[in-house]
């Protein structure tokens, strides 16, 4: 059986420190083994209620039949709009009307943890067998709360007709792009409140991040792309709007748009935009640096979480550790989401598909989108701050992004 040593093991601990509490002779270490045993067996035959989108609904059903016929426990999915989840979550868990399990984004984690909602996952040495970004995502406090299974990213996106090798650097890029002859030399979404995800490698190759990161790779609220870093940076976006290389009139639709009918060598962009490209013959590299270091994207993992308030939360993190971390389930998940699987067994299966090998190889050295609550006050004030910058409006850009610091520090009550 592939059921979890984790869950017996707790039940066995569960029982001990039981029998800590009581007047009677404390169970030998083969009664506590018989009684765990029985436990759990009495525990078969129970329910979870699994939160799923269309999506990821066939995937786990799939697990969930598999689950059933070997516990006995049944799984009730319910089908939701992933845009409710986190919503809905928060408000019904509290009441014991939410879900066992329900599907999530890290980024929901900060406002999971903070509203009481949410319980850790205990991974074990299960750990280990996924790609190091996707844990670290889902950790907070030095505890795992997500069962990861899928890794998005965006990365440089390159029209090989147009530009047979990879840029190492910005300036190579604007340069490959003008030698390409095409009518823009390199296409980034933009639009007048500005797009900070999209334009946060070249912000984090100045050496600016949003915030400060603590030691196991999980965010403070501190803001760290102010001082001579951040000012840098916003000088570069006042310089690329200046020359026209990037302008605030390039939207989401203009830029997918344009570089499907060949107009560009490259975009910033992530998976999601592909299937328009179906036509052009593409390569995934890295985004290149603007600044003197990496230039590090934000990642997004889509994982599963467990209510705080279930009343069979050891079912449910067998069935996550146990189930949804096969490598056939993680590529049922990847084939029904087109992500790159969290489980690194999954995930080199899928690297034989050059493309996702690519966003792969960028997702791996890219950064956890933050999941603290305060990056909720951020968003607004950076992408206009930039867009502003970008068209020319904020005359002086060290100034405007002195004040956009002072601004998010005064909404986060810094």
């Amino acid at each position: 059986m592939r059921r979890s040593i984790l869950l017996a093991s707790a039940l066995v601990t569960t029982l001990a420190l039981s029998a800590c509490g009581t007047s009677e002779e404390p169970a030998t270490p083969a009664e506590e083994s018989t009684d765990a045993a029985t436990t759990e067996a009495e525990g078969a035959g129970g329910s979870l209620t699994v939160w799923v989108d269309e999506t990821r609904q066939a995937a786990v059903e799939a697990a969930a039949e598999d689950f059933t016929a070997e516990t006995g426990t049944e799984v009730e999915l319910v089908l939701k709009n992933f845009e409710d989840i986190r919503t809905d979550f928060i408000a019904q868990v509290p009441t014991g009307e939410g879900p066992d399990v329900t599907v999530g984004a890290h980024d929901w984690l900060g406002e999971l943890i903070t509203n009481g909602v949410v319980a850790p996952v205990e991974l074990g040495d299960k750990a280990a067998e996924f790609e190091g970004v996707a844990v670290q995502a889902f950790t907070a406090d030095g505890q795992v709360y997500g069962l990861p299974y899928a890794i998005e990213n965006i990365a440089l996106i390159r029209n090989t007709e147009l530009a047979d090798s990879a840029p190492a650097t910005w300036d190579e890029a604007v340069s490959m792009g003008k030698d390409a002859g095409t009518k823009y030399p390199f296409l980034i979404q933009t639009g007048t409140e500005g797009d900070p995800y999209t334009y946060y490698p070249f912000q984090t190759s100045f050496g600016a991040p949003v915030f400060e990161q603590n030691a196991d790779g999980s965010y403070s609220p501190e803001l760290a792309m102010g001082g001579e870093a951040g000012e840098a940076y916003a000088q570069w976006l006042a310089d690329q709007g200046e020359a026209g290389t990037l302008t605030t009139d390039i939207t989401y639709d203009i830029a997918v748009e344009a570089f499907a009918k060949g107009q560009s060598p490259f975009i910033v962009g992530g998976p999601w935009m592909l299937e328009q490209f179906a036509d052009l013959d593409l390569a995934i590299d890295p985004v290149p640096a603007a600044g003197d270091q990496a230039a590090q994207p934000f990642v997004g993992v889509q994982g599963f979480y467990v209510s705080a308030q279930s009343e069979n939360a050891l079912v449910a993190n067998d069935f996550l550790v146990n189930f949804l971390s096969t490598q056939e389930a993680q590529t049922a998940l990847f084939e029904a989401g087109g992500r790159p699987p969290a489980l690194t067994a999954a995930a080199d299966a899928a690297s034989s598909d050059p493309i996702v090998a690519g966003f792969r190889e960028v997702g791996a050295d890219a950064v956890p989108m933050p999941s603290i609550p305060e990056m909720g006050s951020v968003w607004a004030f950076w992408g206009v701050t930039e867009a502003n910058i970008l068209s020319g409006s904020a005359a002086d850009p060290a100034k405007a992004w002195q004040k956009m610091i002072s601004d998010i520090d005064g909404a986060l009550g810094s």
